[in-house]
């Protein structure tokens, strides 16, 4: 890992961003495939509270090595105000999932990075260029391809679900707009503990009405979940420090990739020739911004 982290090291911040951002791509794909086979027999409430509850106890160890302060944010406020937006996100999220196909599920769930994008140029005034736009639309239209909403398993008509989803996508955006900003005060775990802390306690109401009781394999699983979201989050958080939100969101959409990849491995799901042609744009978009990314670190170095 140190190797890893060493030779990411050399590369230009956005690169490194990029890195990151994938690589928190695909710890979340393996996390949510897991996650979904509990939904099955527990009510996702409770495995949602749990995830980050375990997720918090799995970091506070490690910071306490290095001592109580260690743990301590700098901008509490701004903290619970990231757990808020999350954990509203997530309950519009879960009240969707019943009324909406996979289709809509995933193509309104990919508007995300556009927020994002939008949020990053308005509120942290970042420089959204002409290529960081053509790679976030190009990610988007492969997610299209693959998901084709207008088909007859998609969109059928504006429900009450596609709203809800809609909804919960800016506000998913917004905790990590405010997640990048919170990376100026705070240490990326620091970020990471407060914001299993802060979603972890706005989410134990709703486990406790709808409490079922694991077995002693989920509560295993749910550990392993806590620790995969908190890695998750780490890199991610790792990502918005090291380079502007909005010149790597275009790796976001790889993890619709890293999900095809999942469903393959776990539940032998044979992605379709537009799956295939999806991804291939979507791969095609991230590695042309990452070479226009390279190539305007070369030429800084020059000058």
């Amino acid at each position: 890992m140190r190797g890893v982290v060493a030779k990411m090291g050399g590369a230009s911040p956005t690169l490194r961003g990029m890195a990151w951002l994938a690589l928190s791509g695909v710890i979340f794909s393996g996390m949510n495939v897991w996650m979904k086979a509990m939904s099955e027999d527990l009510d996702p409430w409770v495995v949602g509270c749990l995830r980050y509850c375990f997720g918090f106890l799995v970091l506070t160890p490690l910071l306490w090595q290095a001592g109580p302060r260690a743990c301590m944010t700098k901008a509490p406020l701004m903290q619970f105000w990231r757990g808020g937006f999350h954990t509203l996100g997530m309950l519009l999220w879960f009240a969707a999932l019943p009324a909406v196909s996979m289709a809509e599920l995933t193509a309104i769930g990919f508007t995300g990075p556009i927020f994002i994008c939008l949020g990053a140029v308005l509120i942290l005034g970042e420089k959204m260029t002409a290529p960081r736009v053509a790679a976030v639309a190009a990610g988007f239209a492969g997610v299209l391809i693959v998901v084709q909403p207008w088909s007859q398993a998609g969109f059928t008509a504006v429900t009450v679900g596609n709203l809800l989803l809609l909804a919960a996508a800016p506000l998913f955006s917004g905790s990590f707009l405010v997640a990048k900003v919170l990376t100026r005060y705070d240490r990326p775990e620091v970020v990471v503990l407060w914001q299993h802390l802060t979603v972890g306690l706005m989410l134990t109401p709703f486990a406790v009405v709808w409490w079922t009781p694991p077995s002693l394999l989920q509560w295993l699983s749910l550990l392993i979940c806590g620790f995969l979201g908190s890695a998750g989050h780490y890199c991610m958080t790792r990502a918005f420090r090291t380079a502007d939100i909005s010149s790597i969101q275009a790796v976001s959409f790889l993890n619709l990739v890293w999900a095809s990849i999942g469903g393959f491995i776990v539940f032998s799901s044979i992605p379709g020739v537009w799956t295939v042609v999806g991804a291939a744009v979507i791969f095609a978009s991230t590695i042309m911004l990452a070479r226009y990314e390279a190539g305007l670190s070369r030429a800084a170095k020059v000058a």
